[in-house]
């Protein structure tokens, strides 16, 4: 039962962030100046097609009335028309978060990979220098701004040795094989980017775990080192960095705008840009909502995950 509550005051408490992040962005974008009537209409409209319209986006309500209309048309997945467009923001939405959902599945993949492979052998050689000089490369990795790291993968695969597009953008008529490549560049990008985070605490935790009594009960069986390392060690390392993978999800999802940019790649974090570009209000607050509410969701998933995985913590509780 004691579980059970503590996973319900997570997700409670999930939703009153999200809350508080809807009043937030409500809040800001009232205060920018401008009138959304007379940007959609143009500076010629008469006053009656701006008193219609503003009627029509309830801009003659007041701003509690407006918020929580806008709210729960929100929950109700009806995210408005895009100002710049005309265009139902869904419609708009849909193509963007299906290419940055594909970019962050590949991503992933490849960070999972350089978190896991570096972490443990840092582990497995403590002291030794291939553990210092992993130690240096994620250093000097981290201390790298996220566009000067993918200006330097763009340079480097796509014009010294220019094996790879410079430019990843894809379109329906993509093939399979075309849209991979493109996405090659901005993902290993990513993935180098999140995974820099993610040995350090790997690492740090797995050599913690190596060290436990189970772990020398499991050697003292007879068990084969890359059996208790495996079977034993890393399952229970890996509690420990799913909050720094949780961070990495919402950074996905939302935080990708750099490196879309970069590359020119058609996602979410390039819609988000654009639309602040033009000042498209209700656009605007529905990317910014589902970035939230992505980064928020990964957050839970991870609190959860630790609860069922770790007794422990279970039982700190």
């Amino acid at each position: 039962m004691s579980v059970f509550r503590l996973l319900a005051s997570r997700i409670l408490f999930s939703a009153l962030t999200l809350l508080l992040v809807s009043v937030l962005i409500f809040l800001i974008l009232e205060v920018l100046p401008g009138d959304v009537a007379t940007r959609i209409l143009g500076r010629d409209a008469t006053a009656k097609a701006l008193e219609v319209l503003r009627s029509q986006l309830h801009l003659d309500q007041p701003a509690l009335v407006r918020y929580f209309h806008w709210l729960g048309d929100f929950l109700r997945g009806d995210l408005g028309v895009s100002i710049a467009t005309g265009r139902p923001i869904a419609d708009v939405l849909g193509p963007r978060i299906v290419n940055t959902l594909l970019l962050s599945l590949f991503a992933f993949v490849i960070y999972l990979v350089l978190a896991l492979v570096p972490a443990i052998i840092q582990a497995t050689n403590r002291g030794k220098t291939v553990d210092n000089v992993i130690s240096v490369i994620t250093l000097v990795l981290l201390s790298l701004p996220d566009f000067l790291l993918a200006t330097m993968l763009l340079f480097l695969f796509a014009v010294a040795v220019p094996i790879l597009p410079a430019l990843a953008t894809i379109s329906e008529a993509s093939t399979w094989q075309e849209t991979l490549r493109a996405m090659v560049l901005p993902a290993v990008t990513l993935a180098i980017m999140m995974a820099v985070y993610a040995i350090r605490v790997l690492r740090d935790s797995l050599i913690e775990v190596l060290r436990s009594d189970y772990v020398r009960l499991a050697e003292l069986k007879g068990l084969r080192p890359r059996a208790v390392l495996f079977r034993h060690a890393l399952p229970n390392a890996i509690v420990p960095a799913l909050n720094v993978t949780a961070l990495n999800l919402g950074f996905l999802i939302g935080g990708v705008v750099i490196v879309e940019r970069v590359f020119s790649y058609p996602g979410f974090g390039t819609l988000l840009i654009d639309a602040l570009q033009l000042r498209d209000i209700p656009l605007i607050k529905a990317t910014v909502m589902i970035s939230a509410a992505a980064y928020v969701a990964a957050n839970l998933v991870a609190d959860v995950l630790a609860i069922l995985l770790q007794p422990r913590l279970r039982a700190s509780r």
